[in-house]
C-alpha cells in the first residue's frame, strides 16, 4: 500500500505524481520520464526530493571527482540519470 494513497481527485499537491510524464532539464538535457503511480504506485513517480539532489549535484555543489555512487531510492532513478549525465564534466 502506497503511503500517498492513489486517488483521481486528489489535492493539488499531489496532481504532479499523477501525470503520465515528467519532463525536466538537467546537464544540458531535457529528461522525460513516464509515470505510472495507478499500476506501480510509489516507484513509479519523480519525487521532489530527487529534482531537489539533482539541483544539488548539477550546481557542482558536490565533488564528485574520482567518485563512485549507487543510487537506492525508491523512484524513477531522477538522480542516477542526472549523475551520469555529469559525468563527462567530472574529471576521473
Amino acid at each position: 500500500m502506497a503511503l500517498v494513497p492513489y486517488e483521481e481527485s486528489m489535492s493539488i499537491g499531489l496532481q504532479k505524481l499523477h501525470k503520465p510524464l515528467a519532463t525536466f532539464s538537467f546537464a544540458n538535457h531535457t529528461i522525460q520520464i513516464r509515470q505510472d503511480w495507478g499500476r506501480l504506485g510509489v516507484a513509479a513517480v519523480v519525487w521532489d526530493a530527487a529534482i531537489v539532489l539533482s539541483t544539488y549535484l548539477e550546481m557542482g555543489a558536490v565533488e564528485l571527482r574520482g567518485c563512485s555512487a549507487v543510487e537506492l531510492g525508491a523512484g524513477t532513478g531522477l538522480v542516477g540519470i542526472v549523475a551520469a549525465l555529469l559525468e563527462p564534466s567530472i574529471d576521473c
